[in-house]
């Protein structure tokens, strides 16, 4: 990218987590219109930082799509009409979810494998995520990490991420995410802050950071494959064929067990179109204890 044009056209279309490498000839109004003072000298961690310079430099941007929106995206569950008991139908998650009352949830922890986008991809982008985290079930939070398969500007696109939402989603600079590379997520409570990690066991590279997010109800452990949002609504789904989670775990209020140990706290979730056609269609609990199961991709949406 080279003009500032490539780069707000970009902005546009972002998913929420993307590393942004360009050279300005001059800044980029539609960037600093949408930032507070405090955002614009905004100093974190090294690999959440944002800079923007003068005429003629390179700017390096690691960031979401949450801090320039007018209207942050929401990644906690969103609800189709038609739900029963332990079964839920959501237009941007499919997965497994447990939950339990408001400061039970201390850990949440799984694995499964990057899956590869299937076909070409099309000329318009298209997203999906896989996650671990705590909250969003039915709270205002999420504490999560994972990795995305997506289809950006016609190519398939593969990367690691972490997210305190409602702060923002960041890139995770270090791991190089490959298909079929094997992940490892978890996502803790100490009693005093939120600790996510994340492990490319294939490459054996890791990566941990903690946050104090203090309105967090700690009420579920999900694990989760998602159709991102922007603050224009949920994205495409992108076709990534089945994605396979295996060695579940949380621990609610004191006892640790598998999704499937937890009997009538589990909710399983299918993500459904506006329409109520299935988009991603969560397979039954299986393995040692009810620890695995697998999300099959069914139509992109919306």
């Amino acid at each position: 990218m080279s003009s500032r044009g490539d780069f707000c056209s970009i902005l546009d279309d972002l998913a929420g987590r993307t590393i942004v490498r360009l050279t300005c000839d001059e800044l980029c109004p539609q960037i600093l219109s949408g930032l507070s003072v405090a955002e614009r000298s905004l100093k974190m961690k090294s690999q959440t930082h944002l800079t923007i310079s003068s005429a003629s430099a390179t700017a390096l941007i690691l960031l979401s799509f949450l801090s320039l929106g007018s209207a942050a995206p929401i990644p906690q569950l969103t609800l189709a009409p038609r739900t029963h008991d332990g079964s839920f139908q959501s237009t941007n998650w499919s997965g497994y979810a447990v939950t339990g009352p408001s400061g039970s949830v201390n850990d949440a922890k799984g694995s499964w494998t990057v899956p590869a986008i299937q076909g070409s991809c099309p000329s318009t982008n298209q997203y999906s995520s896989f996650w671990v985290g705590i909250d969003g079930f039915s709270s205002g939070t999420v504490e999560q990490t994972g990795t995305d398969s997506d289809c950006q500007n016609g190519a398939p696109t593969y990367y690691a991420w972490y997210e305190f939402y409602p702060h923002p989603a960041f890139l995770i600079n270090g791991l190089t995410i490959t298909p079929g590379d094997h992940i490892t997520a978890e996502a803790s409570f100490n009693g005093r802050s939120f600790t996510v990690t994340i492990t490319d066991t294939t490459t054996s590279k890791s990566f941990s950071t903690s946050a104090k997010v203090h309105s967090a109800q700690r009420s579920s452990a999900e694990w989760i494959a998602e159709a991102p949002s922007s603050s224009g609504g949920i994205l495409p789904l992108a076709d990534f064929g089945t994605v396979s989670f295996s060695a579940c775990t949380a621990m609610v209020s004191g006892t640790s067990g598998t999704i499937g140990s937890f009997g009538s706290s589990v909710q399983v979730i299918t993500m459904v179109s506006n329409s109520g056609a299935v988009k991603a269609q969560p397979s039954s609990l299986s393995g040692s204890g009810g620890d695995s199961f697998s999300v099959t991709w069914k139509s992109s949406g919306p």
